[in-house]
């Protein structure tokens, strides 16, 4: 089974565990720390990584870093995925967990990529457009990416809004190469 599978699958487990305890803010919260944590610390990362480390040291090892700073429920998962021998998919599982809680939400994230900075009303028009175009919210995360020239580049999932001058110019090559066609 694929890693991004069991990740998801535990990700749901999670995420319905925490909604029936009315804990999913929470339990959020607790995996942005984790998330955090692993992000920071490349050893921590490696631990969670390493088929060597025991299964039961592993376990400890969580309860001893999070204990006091997670919610039960946040405990118990850790505690099952060393039992499992699950904690190495656990970056995943947290990234499944955050795509989860979008869906639920119905936020779309948005990457636009622009040759120059945008101002905050270009920022919010292109909110409104996505926001419009999609019919959810729209969580944008914008890049200053200089090849462009102009323009910007935005990716909604898979489908990508090529809006730059580079593709413009590249547009207008083709139109001029392509043989012309008489009636």
């Amino acid at each position: 089974m694929r890693q991004s599978r069991i990740a998801r699958r535990y990700a749901e487990a999670l995420m319905l565990a925490a909604e029936e305890q009315s804990k999913a803010p929470r339990v959020a919260e607790d995996l942005r720390q984790l998330q955090r944590t692993i992000r920071e610390s490349k050893e921590f990362h490696l631990f969670l990584k390493s088929p060597v480390i025991k299964r039961e040291k592993k376990r400890e090892v969580m309860r001893d870093l999070f204990a006091g700073s997670v919610d039960g429920i946040t405990q118990q998962f850790f505690d099952l995925l060393a039992e499992k021998g699950r904690e190495d998919v656990l970056p995943e599982i947290i990234e499944a967990f955050f795509r989860l809680e979008d869906e639920r939400q119905e936020i779309v994230e948005v990457g636009v990529s622009a040759a120059v900075d945008l101002t905050a009303e270009q920022e919010q028009r292109l909110r409104s457009q996505f926001e419009g175009l999609t019919g959810k919210k729209i969580r944008i995360a914008f890049r200053r990416d200089p090849a462009l020239v102009g323009g910007f580049v935005a990716r909604v999932g898979d489908t990508v809004f090529d809006g730059s001058v580079k593709r413009q110019l590249q547009r207008l090559r083709e139109q001029f190469v392509a043989p012309v066609q008489t009636n």
